[in-house]
């Protein structure tokens, strides 16, 4: 049975991000996807900010992570893997998890930006808040759910990890290549999950989830089926074939997005001439472009683009990429290069790439090394890449005519909203949008101010490219960035930090003081001088003595605890004697302080002392006499470790120490500031769809061609769900049993179904008939199930032969049967099953092989003759597929009936009983 609930991202929503779903086949449970909201939206038109919309969403993620056995992700940018990390890190999501590689590096690319911008411009806030309910509810916790996770809430309210915990949760992953199937072990023993290209995003998948007791399941989200200039276009429509790719069509489930059924995308030659003509005149009439984008998926697509278009055109202005790790994403994609398609090659590498071999020795050492790595691609000349915005004011005048590329493309935070604040209020300039953003945020806003102003025909779902727009009015921002401290607070806290610094100091000369006294006490404990009275006090103190004090003269004795009976170890009698009272002695019990010996000394009796326990002493030296170093060991263990590692590794470390050094240096001590911006619009505003997703007539073309079994509608809202369900109701040929649950509500698919395993006996397996079914080969068994006390499997064993049923009382068993002469013994007819789907189209292709001819002529009626004349008519035979399993065969007995009947029945295997 497949149940499947959506955290995030169902359909009927007005909110479709981000996207996590649940999918639980049988007794597996995985999780599609794991995306992260938007961390900063814009208050509400009534003026209040919304207080934590993706709590529900994280509060259900966090609850379930622990219980999860497989994770899939289906493509490289926040709103698909963005909150991995962190549920990875703190909410114990550590099932394996798989991806291709490109996804990867693009989330790990795309999560460390967010975490950066983040964590730059407010205090998350690490400590955990609890209220007295849950503290309630730990304390109330019984012994049976102490290994229950807690459900740690930050302060801040925003799940956001940290840098570290970004690269370890990514490094976990495994990565698998397009169309390799992965046979999974474990608890998930028996599924086999396959990659497949779904366009959108460099290594976006589609995901074929194999069971053997719930079938075929498709997880298809986010498709593009066009080519575009870095990707080829989704492997789920063969435009070859003219149809749909066969490994994924008609399966037992689909799970598929409707973000776009009720759009209409325009042609992408008129959004690539409207984006180019956009930027030519604006930075022609020495203006500039602000252009939000994200940090490694769809930036891609107009990197090369613009570089195309500066290489065609010979243009001068720089292209500015302000983000973090622009750099290192390129780095990323230059060494996958076999992910990418499109108009992309190892040829088309512009003027430089053309440059002879001797050029290229020439260059810089970093060039060098990329040359030497095969990167021959994607180096774009008048790209160049800035950290923060006032890298970007250092090198070039605000007045200078450039394109901008800010992240993020939500403009919720980051370089992207601080320079929106400023490039707004410049006549002129250009805001270009490529992505609606998600809603809620800054973008969102402006996209809708933008599709608001346009004629009802020229919107963006109406397949026409829109105008640009005058913005005019007001717009009020949160501004958050983190300033150096100044002055008496400077000074204030280089006091704190000073004063921390000598406590800690004094601290560690008191450990240190300590540590070097009890060396001292051990010592002189270990030398040859120690008295017998400190082994005696040794053994008191394992037999449980406690509070031992030690009189003038160095001896030690019991403190009085009240009791003379239970307290002292030594009281003096009425002759002068020493009781002693052994309480915990098991050899020598009560009063043996009068006990004598046989032998006899001046003094008087013999003492007796207990023989047990035995506290043996620590030895500091070894049996050659060397003393025992544990230090030594475990540094020279430690060496060992850092010899046995990798060198990438070794790289990675130094590489990771150096920055935090460096980082640690270079930061002044500084605060988070909050501040409120009142920002006057006088720019224009553009929006180019460049989402590259389908739209609604792709959609409705695409999904009934996989023509599904059953299906499930998420990342949709209520319009496009309801548009995508009425297109495939017009269809006769499409399922009827179609799902769109909404946020929270399961859906159960299928019936429950249990498996078992068992082992069959080699005299049992020695008398199957197999027949070959597809990949798989199929047989009839008849046995008995048997326990054996050395197997935790049962075994299989062959049924021993039965007699006759017996004769019931009532009937003479004296008289036996009379048979008849020349007559058999009855005996039951084998049982036959036939396993398999005819295909007409199958048929018609084998008998074509024996020399048959075969037409269909509609209505699933398959005609077959030797020849197309009418003398041979009255030999034709007609197959007939009547309903789900049943089979028609009509026709005169002839040649060509036997031979097609024949050829029905090897595309089935048969099962004799």
């Amino acid at each position: 049975m497949i149940t499947f609930t959506p955290l995030s991202g169902a359909a009927n929503s007005s909110k479709t991000t981000p996207l996590c779903y649940l999918l639980q086949v049988d007794d597996v449970r995985i999780l599609l996807d794991c995306g992260s909201p938007d961390w900063d939206p814009e208050p509400s038109e009534s003026g209040e900010s919304q207080a934590h919309p993706w709590e529900e969403y994280c509060k259900s993620l966090r609850e379930c992570a622990p219980t999860i056995d497989l994770v899939l992700l289906a493509h490289g940018d926040l709103s698909h893997c963005g909150l991995y990390a962190f549920a990875h890190s703190r909410w114990g999501l550590k099932a394996p998890t798989y991806t291709t590689l490109p996804v990867q590096a693009m989330g790990r690319i795309a999560t460390t930006e967010d975490v950066e911008g983040l964590r730059d411009e407010q205090d998350i806030g690490e400590e955990v808040e609890k209220t007295e309910e849950e503290d309630e509810e730990n304390t109330a916790r019984d012994e049976s759910e102490i290994d229950k996770p807690l459900l740690p809430i930050p302060k801040s309210g925003k799940y956001i990890a940290t840098v570290r915990e970004v690269q370890d949760a990514f490094d976990s992953l495994h990565t698998l290549r397009y169309s390799q199937p992965a046979h999974l072990q474990g608890k998930c023993q028996g599924l086999t999950i396959t990659p497949f290209n779904a366009g959108h995003t460099i290594g976006g998948t589609i995901w074929k989830i194999r069971s053997p007791s719930s079938g075929t399941i498709i997880y298809a989200v986010n498709l593009n089926h066009m080519r575009e200039r870095h990707l080829d276009g989704t492997v789920l429509l063969r435009q070859s074939a003219g149809g749909v790719f066969e490994p994924l069509a008609r399966p037992d489930l689909l799970i598929t997005d409707a973000e776009r059924a009720s759009v209409v995308s325009s042609r992408r030659k008129d959004r690539d001439a409207a984006l180019i003509d956009t930027v030519t005149a604006t930075l022609s009439s020495r203006s500039s472009l602000l252009l939000p984008c994200d940090s490694s998926t769809r930036v891609l697509e107009l990197l090369v683009l613009l570089d195309q278009h500066w290489n065609y055109s010979r243009l001068r202005y720089p292209i500015c990429f302000l983000s973090r790790t622009a750099s290192e994403m390129l780095t990323f994609v230059r060494s996958m290069m076999e992910w990418l398609g499109g108009t992309i090659s190892k040829e088309d590498v512009g003027e430089e790439g053309n440059a002879p071999r001797e050029r290229k020795r020439k260059r810089g050492d970093d060039e060098a090394d990329e040359d030497a790595l095969g990167a021959l691609a994607l180096r774009f000349r008048h790209l160049e890449f800035f950290p923060n915005p006032q890298a970007l004011i250092q090198k070039y005048d605000s007045k200078d005519p450039k394109l901008i590329l800010a992240v993020p493309a939500s403009l919720s935070h980051g370089p992207s909203r601080h320079l929106f604040c400023s490039f707004a209020a410049v006549p002129d300039n250009v805001v270009l949008l490529t992505g609606r953003g998600e809603e809620g945020t800054l973008a969102h806003v402006l996209f809708e101010k933008w599709n608001s102003s346009q004629r009802p025909e020229t919107r963006w779902d109406k397949g026409k490219i829109g105008s640009n727009v005058m913005m005019d009015g007001t717009i009020k921002l949160k501004l958050k960035s983190k300033e150096p401290l100044q002055g008496a607070e400077l000074e204030e806290y280089l006091t704190k930090e000073r004063e921390a610094r000598e406590r800690e100091a004094a601290q560690q000369a008191a450990l240190a003081r300590n540590q070097r006294m009890l060396e001292a006490d051990e010592d002189d404990s270990d030398s040859d001088t120690d008295s017998d009275s400190d082994d005696e006090d040794e053994v008191r103190r394992a037999l449980g003595g406690e509070g031992m004090d030690n009189d003038d003269d160095g001896h030690s004795r019991r403190r009085n605890k009240g009791d003379g009976n239970e307290g002292d170890w030594n009281i003096d009698g009425d002759e002068g004697l020493t009781k002693q009272f052994l309480s915990f002695d098991i050899y020598l019990k009560g009063n043996v302080s009068k006990a004598t010996s046989f032998f006899k000394h001046v003094g008087g009796p013999t003492q007796r002392f207990r023989m047990f326990p035995y506290v043996e002493k620590k030895r500091r030296v070894d049996e050659y006499g060397e003393t025992i170093d544990v230090g030594m060991w475990l540094r020279k263990s430690k060496i060992l470790e850092e010899e046995a590692e990798s060198d990438d590794i070794k790289d990675y470390r130094r590489r990771q120490a150096e920055e935090e050094l460096k980082k640690a240096a270079l930061e002044p001590p500084s605060k988070f500031v909050s501040s409120e911006a009142e920002v006057q619009l006088a720019c224009r505003l553009l929006f180019v769809d460049m989402e590259g997703l389908s739209d609604g007539r792709a959609v409705k073309t695409i999904v009934p061609q996989i023509s599904p079994r059953k299906m499930v509608v998420v990342h949709a809202s209520e319009d496009s769900t309801s548009a995508l369900i009425e297109s495939c109701a017009n269809i006769r040929a499409m399922t009827r049993d179609i799902h769109a649950p909404h946020i929270g509500e399961s859906v159960q698919i299928g019936q429950q179904i249990s498996s078992f395993s068992i082992s069959i006996s080699d005299e049992l397996l020695s008398t199957l008939k197999m027949s070959r079914f597809e990949d798989n080969e199929v047989g009839y068994v008849t046995g008995r199930v048997v326990a054996h006390a050395n197997s935790t499997i049962p075994i299989l064993e062959p049924v021993s032969v039965t007699t006759t049923p017996k004769q019931s009382s009532g009937e003479e068993q004296s008289e036996p049967r009379k048979r008849m002469l020349g007559s058999r013994q009855p005996a039951a007819l084998p049982s036959s099953t036939m396993i398999g789907e005819l295909k007409l189209t199958a048929l018609k292709a084998k008998l074509t092989t024996v020399g048959i001819r075969a037409e269909l002529i509609g209505e699933g009626v398959l005609i077959c003759g030797k020849g197309g004349s009418s003398d041979n008519m009255e030999d034709a035979v007609a197959v007939r597929k009547t309903g789900s399993g049943r089979v028609e065969l009509e026709g005169n007995v002839s040649d060509v009936y036997y031979v097609v009947r024949k050829e029905i029945y090897n595309l089935y295997a048969l099962i004799a009983a």
